[in-house]
């Protein structure tokens, strides 16, 4: 049977419409829990239980149960690691706090290692620094070079002297620095010497 290339091409656009509209990164039902792009997703409120002591993972999950699918985490001892392994951490803070919430809210959970205990105060985001160099003492690394413009010059040194290499800068403590604190800065490289965390500075 003879098939015409306007017949070729209209069947050729049925199928790639059909394919589109099983698509579910379009916003189809996947099932994988991710929120409807289509617009159906509304505001409709729900209510928002306490996720405090549970573990991120399993926060989560719960969450997208009741319908919340906009959820984001922190470390919340402020050394800005990042929840690789949700399975690793446990929930500390919940912002917003438990109530009546639009299931459009973003839930966002301060978290801390399963081993570690919770701080007293959820630690803020890093701060950027201005003009003035801040006082990143005791502080991470990863939270310190955050704090910095993205083409600040940092270099980073194991003040133990042990010459290991600092890798993970949320693990490591700011024990020193170059320039000082409320140095002004202009463009000029910074330096660092650290130890990890739970370690003394020298």
């Amino acid at each position: 049977m003879h098939i015409t290339r306007t017949a070729a091409a209209l069947a050729l656009a049925v199928l790639a419409a059909a394919v589109t509209a099983c698509d579910p990164a379009d916003g189809g039902a996947a099932g994988d829990g991710r929120a409807p792009t289509d617009g159906s997703a509304t505001a409709e409120p729900a209510d928002l239980p306490s996720f405090v002591g549970m573990g991120l993972q399993t926060a989560q999950d719960k969450a997208q149960s009741l319908g919340f699918y906009r959820l984001d985490s922190h470390d919340a001892q402020g050394r800005g690691r990042d929840q690789v392994w949700d399975r690793d951490w446990k929930i500390c803070f919940q912002r917003p706090e438990p109530g009546r919430r639009p299931t459009t809210a973003t839930i966002d959970f301060g978290a801390v290692k399963l081993e570690e205990s919770c701080p007293a105060r959820d630690a803020p985001p890093p701060t950027p620094a201005g003009t003035t160099m801040p006082d990143f003492t005791g502080k991470s690394l990863k939270v310190a070079r955050a704090s910095l413009t993205t083409s600040t010059s940092i270099t980073a040194e194991d003040s133990s002297g042990q010459g290991r290499f600092v890798l993970l800068e949320g693990n490591w403590k700011v024990c020193s620095q170059s320039p000082a604190a409320g140095t002004g800065l202009k463009g000029q490289p910074v330096a660092f010497k650290a130890v990890k965390f739970g370690e003394d500075c020298p």
